[in-house]
Formats: C-alpha cells, structure tokens, sequence
C-alpha cells in the first residue's frame, strides 16, 4: 500500500483506449509538473521547476555575475587596473604639466580625457551583482555619459591638431580662434547631448531589472532589461557618430609634418574602438545570460584600454624613459 501511493503522487493517470474507465496507465509527469493526489499533474509556478521525483516544486537557480566567480574577479581587477594607470597616468601629466610633449598635446585636454577614462573604467563595476532598479539605471547611462566626455575629449585634441597645423598657413584666421574656450565648448557641448538623450530615456522607458527565463528550464537569469531598445541603441550611435568624426579628421591629419603629431596615436585609438564596438552590437545580440553582461563590460575595457595606451604611452615614454627628448626643438622637429 505504501508503494502504491508513493508511486501515485510521481505519475499521473492515463487512460487506455478501449479499456474500461477503471483500467489506466501511470505515466511519469513532465518536467515542470508535480503529481498532486488526484493523480494528475499539475503545473509548478513559474518561477519553480519539478524535483526529481516530481513530487515537489522547488525554487529554480538564480542565476546573475557576481563578484565572487571568476568572471566576476576578472572583470573587477581588470577596470581596477585600467582606473589605476589613468590616475598615474593624470598624476604624471600634472606632475610634468610645463615639458614640451604635455603642452604640445594640450595638458587641460588630456586631463579631461584621463578622468574620462578613469569614469569609464569603474564603469564595468556596476554590471556586476544582483540587478536593481538604481544599478540598472545607472549602468547604462553612466557609460553613454562617460564614453561621450571620453570621445569629446579626443574631438577636441584633434581639432587642435588640425588647426594648429592650418595656422602655418599665411592669412588663416579659423586656427587662430580656437583657443581653449573653444575646446572646453566641445566637450560640453558634445556631452551635454548625450547626457539629454539619457535624460529623455530614463523619463519615458527606463532599464529596469528583469528576470528571464528562457536560457533554461532550471534556471532563472536575471538582468537589465534595456527599457527603450531606441534609446540604448540612441545613446550607441551617438558615441559612434563621434568617433567616427574623430577617426576621419584624425586620418586626414596623420601625415602632419610635426615629429610629434599626435593624429596618427588617435587614429590608431580610434580604430580600435570602432572595430571593438562593431564587433559587439553582433556579439551582444547572440549571448544569453550573464555573457551579455560579460560582453558589454568587455567591450568597455577593451575601448578604453585602446584610446589610454594608444594616445597616452608614447608621451609617457618620452616623459618617463626618454626625457632627453622631452624638448621644444624635438616635438616642432620634422619628419
């Protein structure tokens, strides 16, 4: 009698065609469904799956990157790294603010792009632990807003170099009027933009935490639903629409004649951040779960850990290594 009913709350009744009512199969219970004392199955909530045995419903795993895996490890020690070396960086440009490289590459400019940097990189520590509705907010637009002050800057350095070239002309009077106001409107200007498409986005759909369940029967995957698929995708193309403008005006000012010309190290940069985030809308799209998340962080590392060694370790390396040609006569050298 015992296995008769222990047999009974595992299986569900099943009749057999052209048998009497009396005579039935007991067939298992799907996944997802419990026995319950009629002898039928029933369905577990949503967010529970069947034991084993189909006798009870039991929480599903949560599943979300947390600190303590090591992905999680990973990606903290890497943004620390990176936040580390654009403060040493900063603390090298203020310390050697008055040697002819740290002018010749606009001292107040490069800061702002070093701080910039540094926001950029702690970025990736808020994609990391259980999503809520503050993180979820603040992920997304603190890296529109970052990398938009990270691209402006840049814009901004080229800009300069370009006009600093067009003053060699005779009669050019459009190089002479961008001073550092002109640069320091730029930035604002450029960013201000971004910082009201992100406004905008958290007014009328902001992200908000989500638990999905379709990667797994068993498992339940909770993230940061975008909100707006606009917006965010409003905020990605405005952060490539800068970069864009900077890689072409960069490219047509590599070959400047200065020995120092700082064109050529942004259109490197500038390279790589466009094929590392021309690679990651394909990536983000495909990658289920907490891989998504890995994929975003990653792309934000990767770009910010291009524009800092690409654009900031030649200078260091003649500032530091080779100071004796840390000189007015070396930098104004032609090729």
């Amino acid at each position: 009698m015992l296995l008769v009913f222990d047999f009974r709350f595992r299986t569900r009744k099943a009749q057999i065609k052209g048998k009497p009512s009396c005579c039935f199969d007991c067939i298992p219970c799907a996944d997802g469904t419990i026995a319950n004392s009629t002898a039928d199955c029933t369905q577990c909530p949503q967010d529970f799956w069947s034991s084993e045995g189909k006798d009870i419903c039991i929480p599903k795993t949560v599943e979300f990157l947390t600190y303590h895996e090591p992905l999680g490890i990973a990606i903290t020690v890497v943004s620390l790294l990176g936040a580390s070396l654009s403060l040493a960086t900063m603390v090298v440009f203020i310390q050697y603010r008055e040697t002819p490289v740290v002018k010749a590459s606009n001292a107040e400019l490069s800061c702002f792009l070093l701080f910039s940097l540094f926001l950029c990189f702690l970025c990736p520590l808020t994609f990391i632990g259980r999503p809520m509705v503050w993180t979820c907010m603040l992920r997304h637009t603190a890296f529109g807003v970052t990398f938009a002050l990270c691209i402006s800057c840049v814009l901004g350095k080229t800009i300069v170099v370009v006009t600093a070239f067009k003053a060699t002309f005779p009669g050019n009077i459009v190089a002479g009027k961008f001073g550092p106001a002109q640069q320091r409107i730029i930035v604002c200007s450029c960013t201000l933009i971004q910082i009201l498409i992100c406004i905008l986005w958290l007014k009328l759909n902001p992200p908000f935490p989500d638990m999905v369940f379709r990667y797994s029967n068993k498992k339940i995957v909770l993230e940061c639903n975008t909100g707006s698929e606009a917006a965010f995708y409003a905020v990605l193309g405005y952060i490539g629409f800068l970069a864009i403008i900077c890689l072409v005006l960069a490219f047509l000012a590599r070959k400047l004649p200065d020995n120092f010309n700082e064109a050529k190290f942004i259109t490197f940069s500038m390279l790589i951040f466009c094929e590392v985030w021309i690679t990651f809308i394909p990536a983000y799209v495909s990658s289920p779960g907490k891989f998504t998340v890995a994929v975003e962080t990653f792309a934000i590392l990767s770009s910010a850990f291009g524009l800092l060694i690409c654009i900031f370790t030649p200078k260091c390396y003649i500032i530091l290594i080779k100071p004796e040609k840390n000189t007015k006569k070396h930098v104004m050298a032609k090729n």
